[in-house]
């Protein structure tokens, strides 16, 4: 945790928190800070700066905050995500949000397993979680949007036009497909597949809708490793 990330239930006054749960067994044990020794801290959605420790116990710990910095720019970036398996999700939102993407749009394809949907991952408290790790160890504060999708034909015809209009727009796809561009700070919208990646069918229909398919090698990749790379290789380090 490289940044204590601080939500608004925390607060006890207006300059005042009160941590527990993880992270305060990650402070106590990690840490190990003393009173009067401050962290970096952040608040969700919002400015980052130190937090000062006055007093720690079993089931509490209590900080004053000062807060003046913004967050870290975010990657101009719209990631459209074949919904994996769920051990692979976990790790897939921890990587986005500290990569700062902050739009995601889960959806169905053919090679997605039906037992996916049902993951109790997806549910609004778990998404959260993950992706307040991945703000912590990036050292941002700003939480991405998910957006869940569980029919790919609607999305594509009905939503995909409006979301691309005026901006880059990619299909990681290994076959028949141009080279990776070179980085830039376009706006764009990269649509990654499951497993197996997407069928045909799928890549023709994003591809009537103005979306281009890209590779980034010979190299098949696993999705946890593929959003990473093609993130890294599309947007300038910042």
């Amino acid at each position: 945790m490289n940044l204590l990330l601080i939500e608004a239930t925390d607060y006890i006054d207006t300059h005042q928190v009160r941590i527990t749960g993880r992270r305060l067994a990650h402070i106590r044990d990690v840490h190990q800070i003393e009173v009067g020794q401050s962290l970096r801290a952040g608040e969700l959605n919002g400015l980052i700066g130190t937090a000062q420790l006055q007093n720690i116990g079993e089931h509490e710990a209590i900080f004053n905050l000062t807060l003046t910095e913004q967050a870290p720019k975010v990657l101009p970036a719209t990631v459209i995500l074949a919904m994996p398996r769920p051990k692979m999700f976990k790790r897939t939102l921890q990587t986005m949000a500290a990569m700062g993407v902050k739009e995601i749009y889960l959806i169905n394809a053919y090679r997605v397993d039906k037992s996916y949907w049902s993951t109790p991952l997806l549910s609004e408290s778990a998404i959260h979680e993950q992706l307040t790790l991945g703000l912590e160890q990036a050292g941002d504060t700003l939480l991405p949007k998910v957006h869940i999708r569980k029919r790919f034909k609607p999305f594509v015809e009905d939503e995909l036009p409006q979301l691309i209009s005026g901006k880059r727009a990619l299909i990681a796809h290994p076959y028949n497909a141009k080279e990776c561009p070179e980085p830039s700070l376009e706006e764009s919208v990269i649509a990654i597949g499951p497993e197996g990646g997407f069928i045909p069918y799928e890549v023709d229909m994003m591809q009537q809708q103005g979306m281009e398919p890209i590779h980034i090698g010979q190299r098949i990749l696993r999705v946890e490793t593929a959003v990473p790379v093609l993130l890294s290789r599309l947007f300038p380090i910042q």
